[in-house]
């Protein structure tokens, strides 16, 4: 994945796919008065029913689509997950597994066919995506690998009304939620605006927000910015960056999301995985320009307005936040490391030498796939694993050793 300015030009049907979300949006800005936050534009661009990009049927995963994820890289990480999941279900003596957002399915396909080979299969694995497309190839990846296992699987259409006992699994999920774009001048903080512009769409700064987004904006972004970019209300200055300006963002729907967790867990374990900073780190005064980064075919840019529906828009996770949403919601923090430790913690080399024991030519390639699921300059370091749990104490052993929850 490399980082440019330049990015292929999309085919005429997928540029007349582009268009008419972005007619959607353009209405939404009009019946909003000139602009709208870049919240709701982000909510458009991936939700819109029908045409968002994690909605509507486009090829987003692998190497035809636009970005990898990590158990499309190798199935190792799955085996290694499905060995934490392992344990909680045997601690609670059977239970369910809930996958958040299942991408292509081969994560849920490689967890299956390991936890049957080490005798401990959920009784149900439930998948719970909104992308119908998504769905289909989850099914077809599943039929393809575990064919005799795809009894076991229920798609869902919302979270389970009845709170399950087992595991919630989320990878990659939290980076998709629509985050609120905020920007920091001279001490003040105004929130970032969507408008319509004579090419597309164009970033507005609110210098005089509505009451409904601007009273107690201070109030709701997060506490390393106030301590860092605000004014001090016994200094009167800021302690950080001063006469300039920087742009971040924070996720609003973040506790609310947790909330809806903890009720959907009756017992077991929560496990999020993403790519994310602590709060001290994520809303450090260097990092002027925040996180936002845009995924198109595997080429990663910085201009989110471009494309609405084509391309992926992600935030960076503040896992100091989620960390704290949780607890919020009543649960307990179980656990939080590097990928790398969780991986390490949790078999990496005794799933790397049965596959090498099975398969001895494919050595180099495994050996690719554990440094890139593992090295710090890859995503060993710069994804992270959360763990929350409730009505279960022992100790989870993706986390064993490498805590981090100093840091957060």
């Amino acid at each position: 994945m490399r980082f440019t300015d330049t990015l292929p030009t999309p085919s005429a049907e997928a540029l007349a796919h582009s268009e008419q979300l972005a007619q959607r949006i353009r209405a939404a800005i009009e019946r909003n008065g000139g602009s709208i936050s870049f919240h709701d534009f982000m909510q458009m661009a991936l939700y819109e029913p029908g045409l968002g990009y994690y909605v509507a049927g486009l090829h987003k995963i692998g190497k035809t689509g636009d970005f990898i994820t990590a158990p499309e890289i190798s199935p190792l990480f799955s085996q290694c997950l499905a060995n934490q999941c392992a344990q909680v279900l045997t601690e609670l003596g059977g239970g369910d597994i809930l996958e958040l957002g299942a991408g292509s399915g081969i994560m849920a396909a490689d967890m299956l066919a390991h936890l049957e080979n080490i005798g401990c299969l959920p009784d149900h694995y439930l998948i719970l995506d909104l992308s119908p497309e998504l769905r289909d190839r989850q099914r077809q990846t599943l039929q393809q690998h575990v064919p005799h296992l795809l009894a076991r699987v229920e798609w869902l259409d919302r979270l389970p009304a009845t709170p399950l006992r087992g595991v919630i699994v989320g990878n990659e999920v939290l980076d998709a939620m629509p985050v609120e774009l905020f920007t920091v001048t001279n001490g003040v903080p105004f929130p970032v605006d969507v408008t319509i512009a004579d090419q597309g769409f164009a970033f507005t700064p609110h210098p005089n927000p509505s009451p409904s987004r601007g009273e107690g904006l201070r109030e709701k972004l997060p506490s390393a910015v106030q301590k860092l970019l605000l004014p001090s209300p016994l200094e009167g200055e800021g302690l950080g960056v001063r006469g300039s300006s920087y742009t971040s963002e924070f996720n609003p729907a973040l506790p609310a999301w947790m909330r809806s967790m903890a009720d959907t867990l009756a017992a077991g374990v929560l496990l999020l995985i993403d790519y994310g900073y602590e709060h001290a780190d994520y809303y450090r005064p260097e990092r002027t320009a925040g996180t936002l980064l845009c995924h198109y075919q595997h080429r990663v840019h910085a201009n989110p307005l471009i494309y609405p529906g084509l391309q992926d828009i992600t935030a960076s996770v503040d896992f100091t936040a989620v960390a704290n949403a949780g607890l919020d919601a009543g649960l307990e923090l179980a656990g939080y490391t590097t990928q790398a430790m969780f991986l390490a913690n949790s078999g990496l080399e005794a799933v790397f030498m049965q596959a090498l024991e099975a398969n001895p030519a494919k050595q180099y390639h495994l050996a690719q796939q554990v440094r890139t699921l593992s090295l710090p300059a890859e995503m060993g370091e710069r994804f992270k694993v959360m763990a929350f749990s409730r009505g279960f104490t022992p100790e989870l052993q993706g986390f064993r050793l490498g805590s981090q929850q100093h840091r957060l």
